[in-house]
């Protein structure tokens, strides 16, 4: 067995005991949310009459984290903003936001409204910074063929650093180095909020009602948090009990705020349950099939897992038995929390761990016959379902609401495109991030030494064109995010949410398996509450 030294947990059972100070003001909190959400309801109504201030109070609910409270009043005011040409289309930033906020609630929008704001030479006219922010955050909803937004996105991030280059206000300067690091679309809605509420609290125009609803709003949400983790945390204390893997990855508090990154709302408690114990279990998983196990071994439990029967666990060596054991003991218990009518799809929990079985399965094969893909379309189709992110994804509908039916399942099953640019993006970022260590502890080829491998290439010019290959992903993903579909938007929706999260964990380095990196964070996110004051 080659040991892959991860560090230890960071957090151990800290929160089984611990609960934020703001826990005994839960019920006023409450009772105060909920009158200010009446007063906000009145101003966003109020708004339908300017599209200028309605586009602006949109992007600021949805920065805060407070848009799913208005969800019926901000989709009918972008059907209105969508129908309507009685705004600035001589002023560039209503033109850009109007853009993003049509295109990231589904409407198809062209780009071609850009092309009035360049000059003769081809060059962008625009020296204005919130302009340019807002450009720039418009371009990144591209899809194939716009090479205005392309060359929007050359333009302003080449501007944005130049213009720190000068005194800005602080403010500005800290929204201009966000930006670069991350578009506005691809930042996790959860930690956006966290992010933006200092910002907006230091604006002139703020308003004071939308400001204290966002700080309660993520003070009640994260009380909701810290609850689950508790839950989880003795979940996860009970499978190193009954299953004494001394090795495993203890990420369980990973785990869950990678799934709050992607779904953040209150309604969504047993969905980000059930998918950080299921994002746990495919941890463990992976590390014993691709590290810990012989290659016998690691058939042995593909077949159990086919199989999905108690006996077959009489296959398995011990250390695999007691974990074979404990993984449909949790499937069976998500069954009893989702009840009769929704228990049903636990089948598709077991049909989706299949699936990584299987990529993982070849993956084994590949690295025993040191066999490298041809193309890198040949690695996704194996690796793309070993990421996991489409079998995580998939378990975090298993515990939302009648809306996702059986139809939607079976449809998911057949792997759509838009799984597809999710497994794609979450592959290519993850071999970007973490291709030097893997290699060294001697596993399969990632597509970054596919790359390398097949042009002759340095690591460092196969990574960047593995970024662009990520880029025509999101391409991708927006594409068919756009697209009409008889299911759910919520669907696509949280697939793109979770598309956001594995940007975010793998933006520098990979910060699931080094999670230092991401502890102050979570920190912000589960134990320090936001003053109201």
């Amino acid at each position: 067995m080659d040991a892959t030294a991860f560090h230890p947990s960071l957090w151990g059972d800290f929160f089984v005991k611990y609960k934020p100070p703001t826990a005994p003001k839960r019920g006023h909190m409450t009772e105060r949310a909920e009158l200010l959400k009446e007063e906000v309801r009145k101003t966003l109504k109020a708004a339908a009459n300017q599209i200028t201030n309605a586009l602006d109070l949109i992007i600021t609910l949805q920065r805060l984290g407070l848009d799913h409270h208005y969800e019926n009043e901000i989709s009918e005011l972008l059907r209105f903003v969508y129908s309507s040409s009685d705004y600035d289309d001589k002023d560039l930033y209503v033109v850009s936001l109007r853009f993003y906020l049509l295109r990231k609630h589904g409407h198809c929008v062209s780009s071609d409204v850009f092309t009035s704001f360049k000059d003769e030479e081809g060059n962008f006219v625009v020296d204005d910074t919130k302009c340019l922010l807002s450009l720039y955050n418009a371009a990144y909803v591209r899809t194939h063929g716009e090479k205005v937004l392309d060359e929007a996105i050359t333009f302003t991030r080449r501007q944005l650093e130049a213009s720190l280059l000068d005194p800005l206000e602080p403010a500005l300067a800290d929204e201009v180095h966000l930006t670069l690091q991350t578009p506005l679309f691809r930042r996790l809605r959860i930690l956006e909020a966290i992010n933006y509420i200092p910002i907006y609290g230091k604006e002139a125009g703020r308003n004071e009602a939308i400001l204290e609803l966002a700080k309660l709003n993520f003070n009640l949400a994260q009380l909701i948090y810290c609850e689950e983790l508790k839950e989880v945390t003795l979940w996860w204390k009970q499978l190193n009990v009954e299953t004494n893997l001394s090795f495993i990855r203890d990420r369980i508090v990973e785990c869950h705020f990678w799934m709050t990154g992607a779904c953040c709302e209150p309604q969504y408690s047993l969905s980000r349950v059930i998918a950080t114990k299921m994002t746990a279990l495919i941890t463990v998983l992976d590390d014993m099939m691709d590290t810990y196990s012989t290659t016998e071994e690691a058939m042995l439990l593909a077949e159990a897992i086919y199989r999905w029967e108690e006996n077959a666990a009489e296959l398995l060596p011990r250390y695999m038995k007691d974990f074979y054991l404990y993984l449909l003991k949790t499937i069976d218990s998500c069954g009893d929390e989702l009840g009769p009518n929704r228990s049903f799809r636990t089948f598709y929990l077991k049909e989706m761990l299949k699936v990584l079985v299987r990529g993982s399965s070849q993956e084994i094969k590949w690295r025993n016959e040191n066999y490298v893909p041809k193309t890198i379309s040949e690695h996704l189709e194996h690796s793309g379902p070993t990421v996991g992110a489409f079998q995580v994804a998939c378990s975090s509908f298993v515990g939302m609401g009648d809306s996702i039916t059986k139809e939607s399942f079976e449809w998911l099953l057949t792997y759509p495109e838009l799984a597809k640019s999710l497994m794609n993006i979450s592959r290519l970022l993850n071999d970007t991030a973490s291709t030097k260590r893997e290699q060294n502890a001697g596993q399969h080829v990632s597509t970054v030494q596919c790359y390398m491998l097949k042009h002759g290439t340095t690591m460092d010019e196969a990574c960047e064109k593995i970024k662009e290959l990520t880029e025509d992903s999101w391409k991708d993903m927006m594409e068919l995010y756009l697209t009409p579909t008889e299911h759910p938007k919520l669907i696509a929706q949280t697939i793109v949410d979770f598309a956001r999260t594995a940007d975010y964990m793998y933006k520098e380095t990979d910060g699931f398996t080094f999670s230092h990196t991401i502890k102050d964070m979570i920190a912000k996110l589960f134990v320090d509450p936001i003053s109201l004051f």
